[in-house]
This record gives structure tokens, sequence and C-alpha cells, in this order.
């Protein structure tokens, strides 16, 4: 007797924005950026940075945590959730089990917002939230990659397991008063975040700019790939990141973080050569992610100078943050959502660019007034938080719409 096989139960979750992950945490962390910024603004002006170091955490410290660990993995998540899928052919958390993910997330970051700088009982439990977030979102990413053996995917979770190193070491050193060790936790999340963010952009980005010409059509432009500048662009950045955060104490190490931003300021450029074409300044989804890693390119030009005593540590690593954490995320989001939800990324809302363009002038006022001008410190910060805020603010009513609503072509995602 033949056998009938019944198809199996399509997917189904209570809501679309719980169909696949970068619905929920794209709009959240939106949400969460604007929302951050304006608590950061708050401590910056009310305070100016006074504390009590037996019960406040130091507000730098506090804005660099959950700039890092709070929005930037929540991208990374949102992002690898969905990608995952792409890459592996394997199911992706969601529903409940998506649900289950995002909570420990949001309830942390609700935790740090209400606290703002101050240690208390609240952000131990904030800790163990953060921690149980990224634990299971490390898990549900490695388990697709490590059942289809995907060799490849090995440098991506390499960097989740040092971010979750990172997370336990800044909070085990919050609660030790270890301001040493908390400044080495963010420095070093911070550039494993940038490592992610340059390692999917090389992915993605040929693709995006090729696809994003090529309209209603077949792909007529190619862009030139180089194996040498890909590795060139890995070693020196390791270097980097090996003498900026481990051995920026020794005198010798000077030359060493120098030599090796400027190769990846140089790798970076030389990919931006490569990946140019003029067709994309038609298109804000594809010359903000060129922006993007020109600005991170030129801020590493900065990080190459700093040690030498002629830009500061916070202007050069902003320059990168705000290229790399703030532009190319954006970008990667505006452009994610639609194609993620079938629609097309040659019709992005006309508002896009103005996205885009107030990142970029929130890179400008941040890095060149605030080292062209020291004495407006707090103008240039002010007004660069300002352009922060505006510029999600007008994502989050853009793209809500979108996050929320199920797909245009009636799938499940």
């Amino acid at each position: 007797m033949q056998t009938i096989k019944l198809p199996s139960k399509p997917p189904s979750s209570p809501h679309p924005v719980l169909n696949l992950g970068f619905r929920i945490f794209f709009l959240s962390a939106g949400i969460f950026a604007i929302l951050t910024m304006l608590k950061w603004s708050h401590i910056t002006f009310a305070t100016k940075f006074m504390f009590d170091p037996l019960s406040q955490i130091t507000p730098f410290y506090w804005h660099g945590h959950e700039m890092i660990y709070g929005y930037g993995l929540a991208l990374i998540a949102g992002f690898l959730l969905t990608a995952v899928k792409t890459w592996t052919n394997q199911p992706m958390p969601y529903g409940y089990k998506l649900l289950a993910i995002f909570l420990p997330w949001a309830l942390a970051r609700v935790i740090h917002l209400i606290n703002g700088i101050q240690i208390n009982g609240l952000t131990v439990m904030a800790g163990f939230f953060d921690l149980g977030f990224w634990l299971l979102t490390a898990f549900f990413v490695i388990k697709p990659i490590y059942q289809v053996r995907q060799k490849r995917q090995m440098g991506i979770v390499a960097k989740l397991l040092f971010l979750l190193i990172g997370q336990l070491l800044f909070y085990y050193a919050m609660a030790n008063k270890n301001l040493e060790l908390m400044q080495g936790s963010l420095l070093a999340g911070f550039y494993l975040i940038i490592g992610v963010v340059f390692t999917i952009g090389r992915r993605v980005m040929p693709m995006f700019i090729e696809r994003g010409i090529a309209e209603g059509g077949d792909v007529v432009y190619r862009v030139k790939n180089s194996d040498f500048l890909d590795k060139l662009s890995l070693l020196s950045f390791f270097v980097f990141f090996i003498c900026d955060v481990f051995l920026a104490q020794l005198s010798w190490s000077r030359c060493l973080v120098s030599v090796s931003a400027v190769l990846v300021a140089v790798a970076n450029l030389l990919r931006l050569k490569n990946w140019h074409l003029p067709q994309i300044w038609s298109r804000p989804l594809l010359w903000s992610l060129w922006l993007s890693f020109f600005g991170m390119a030129l801020g590493f030009l900065l990080l190459a100078i700093y040690p030498w005593g002629f830009v500061s540590h916070s202007i050069a690593m902003h320059a990168v943050s705000l290229a790399g954490v703030g532009l190319m995320t954006l970008a990667m989001m505006c452009r994610v959502s639609l194609g993620h939800t079938g629609r097309s990324v040659h019709n992005p809302p006309k508002i896009v660019g103005t996205i885009f363009g107030c990142m970029v002038l929130a890179w400008l006022s941040r890095v060149v007034i605030g080292w062209t001008m020291p004495e407006h410190y707090f103008v240039s910060l002010g007004i660069a938080q300002g352009f922060w805020v505006v510029a999600f603010l007008l994502f989050v009513v853009s793209y809500a719409k979108i996050l929320l609503s199920p797909r245009t072509d009636g799938l499940f995602g």
C-alpha cells in the first residue's frame, strides 16, 4: 500500500512582528536608539558627568554599554536570526520562541533606562537578562550552522562567543567597581561589533550594489572583489584589536596600533574603490552603505594618529561607530526590511535619504566639530545627539508599518 505523505503544517505566529528575527529586533532597536540617546542627553547636560563611584557607574560606560551591548547586539541578533536561515536553509525561531529571545533583551533595556547610571539590585537583574538574551541568540544562530557544518561561518560564531564573554566581564567589573576591566570589556565589545559589521558588510555590499542598480532586469554592472584586500583587512584589524585592547599600556605598541589601523583604512578604501559605481549616488540604499564604509575607514585613519596625540581616542572611536554602528545599521535595516517583507528595494520610502543624511550630519558634528573645536564639545555633542534621534525617529515612523505587516507576497517571514 502506498503511503501518502501529508504536507507539513505551515508556520504561523501570533503576530507578523514575530515571523522572523529582523522584524521585532529592528523595530525595537530603532525605538531604543531614540530612548537611550534621549537618556544620554539628559545625563550629559544634567550631571555634566559628575557621579558617585560608590553607587553609580561612570556615565561614559553606561552610554557605551547601552550602545554596544544594547543597541549593537539587538541589530546583530535581528540580522543573524534572519540571515542564517538563508545561509543554512534551516528554520529559525519565530512566534513565541522568538519572543522568548527578545524579552530578556527588552527587560534589560527597560531597567537600564530607568536606572540610568545607578547601580543597585535591578542592575544585577539586568545582567541576568542580558546574558540570557545573548546565550539564547548564540544558541539559535550556532545550532543550524553546526547542523550543516558551515565552516565559513566560524568567524561569526567566534565573535558571538567573545561578545558573550565581554558582556559577562562588564557586569563582573561593574559589580567589583573595576573601571579598567569595565573599559576593556566595552572596548573589546565595540571592536567585535565593528568586526561583525566589516564581515557582514563585505558579504552583502557587493551583491546589494549589483542588484540595487539592476532595476527590473539582470545584473549588468559587476563590482570587483579582492581576496588579498579581504585578507589584509582581516589580519590588520586583528592586529589592531589586540594592540589597542590588550597592549595599549605598552609604549612600543603605539607603532603597531598606527600601522595596523592605517592598513585597515587602506584595505577598505581600496575595497570601496572596487565597489564604486556612479549609479549608486542616485540610490540612497546604496550610497548610505558606501559612505558608512568610507566613514569607518576615515575613523581608522584617526585611530592611527591618536597614539601620537593628534586626536582623542573618543573622537576616533565615534568616527568609526557613527559610521559603522550608526549609518551602516540604519542602511541595512532599511534595505533588509524591504527585501524580507516582499517589497521592492528599488522603491524605498522617500524619506530614507533624509534618514541617512541626518546620520551623516551627526557624524560631522560629533567628529569634525568635536575635533576641530574642542571648546564647543557640548555643542557638538548636543547637535550629534539631536540628529541621531531624528534619524531613528524617521526610521521608526516610516518602517513601523512595514515591520508590523505581513509580507506583501503572502509568504511567511
